[in-house]
């Protein structure tokens, strides 16, 4: 999933190339680049169009993302025109019937401005003290697992109902780190509790099958060997796909971010990524413009293809799981086969 520069999809650019032959898993939006100019959202008309283009020359089946949590964390922003969101702590705070009403106003946003895959809600726990990244900026609806456990649920049933798919974040907990991995090297070891993992319990039982993203966290209790838990095979195969059963889309953090990009190469990372679990890479482009992303990341997973490293049907089964949440996603299956 690919994240680019521009408010509207240039004829000749290589993305438009990328998605006609079905290259991309998806792309993802931002509305501001590090530097404070304009990536790709700038008012409702001009996100409209941008996203119709980017279906078309797809054929209609791309997902499209953005981070849509309410309060600090929107790139759909009040002004720019769209629809003020609330953040996750004053919901938490205000009961299930403000929580329900504020993600039924965000996804019909999202749906009529193009948008099918949300990467919230954050389900990672108000943690005391609180995370530098979490809940320092109000992203968790509250302390207790059941409670976010019980808003997030009424924010995938909204976005279903309204044909938009949801990611859960930041596995395995986030909330108890006090660094924050876009900056650099995070170990939430000592602060970590098993709690955090409640929510993910929760909604996994319940049915959720949308998409889950992953942390780049270390936690040595874990993954013994250090890696953080986008590169963990412990973490995002052991722990998420076999312990707590997630059969949906396992999708990384940004692999720009510090806590990746100091320690590993960008082909490193991929690799790793890919043999932990990760069924789809998240590169925004966002802290960092890296053109040829795309290239360079299919050539490393084909790397591993060629010698061996991976099995195809591990690689088969990825783009399994990404087309299900694509065709959720985009309306070519059934609203009646969602879970919650």
């Amino acid at each position: 999933m690919l994240g680019f520069r521009g408010e509207e999809l240039q004829t000749g650019h290589r993305l438009e190339a990328a998605l006609s032959r079905g290259k991309l898993g998806g792309v993802i939006l931002f509305d501001r680049n590090v530097d404070g100019s304009t990536q790709n959202i700038s008012s409702p008309s001009q996100l409209r169009k941008l996203t119709a283009d980017l279906q078309d020359v797809a054929g209609g089946e791309l997902l499209i993302a953005v981070d849509q949590e309410g309060g600090k964390v929107c790139r759909l922003k009040a002004a720019a025109g769209f629809t003020s969101q609330p953040a996750a702590l004053d919901l938490g705070r205000q009961g299930l019937e403000a929580s329900a009403e504020a993600a039924h106003s965000c996804a019909a946003m999202l749906k009529e401005s193009g948008i099918n895959l949300n990467f919230a809600p954050v389900v990672d726990l108000d943690c005391d003290p609180p995370s530098p990244i979490i809940g320092r900026y109000g992203r968790s609806f509250g302390t207790n697992a059941e409670t976010v456990c019980r808003h997030a649920m009424v924010w995938i049933k909204a976005h279903h109902e309204h044909g938009v798919a949801c990611c859960l974040k930041h596995f395995p907990g986030h909330g108890s780190a006090r660094g924050d991995t876009h900056h650099g090297f995070v170990d939430a070891g000592p602060s970590w509790q098993q709690q955090e993992l409640e929510p993910y319990r929760c909604l996994i039982k319940a049915g959720f099958q949308d998409a889950i993203m992953s942390a780049h966290l270390v936690l040595r209790r874990l993954d013994a060997g250090g890696l953080p838990a986008t590169l963990s095979r412990p973490m995002l195969t052991g722990l998420l796909r076999e312990k707590l059963g997630f059969q949906g889309l396992i999708c990384t953090d940004d692999l720009q971010m510090g806590a990746i990009r100091e320690r590993w190469s960008y082909k490193e990372a991929v690799q790793q990524a890919v043999l932990a679990g990760a069924d789809m890479l998240v590169i925004g482009n966002n802290l960092v413009d890296q053109p040829e992303a795309l290239e360079q990341g299919v050539a490393a997973i084909e790397e591993l293809l060629r010698e061996g490293r991976i099995a195809e049907e591990q690689i088969r089964a990825s783009i399994e799981r990404r087309q299900a949440l694509k065709d959720r996603a985009t309306g070519r299956k059934s609203t009646a086969d969602r879970c919650l």
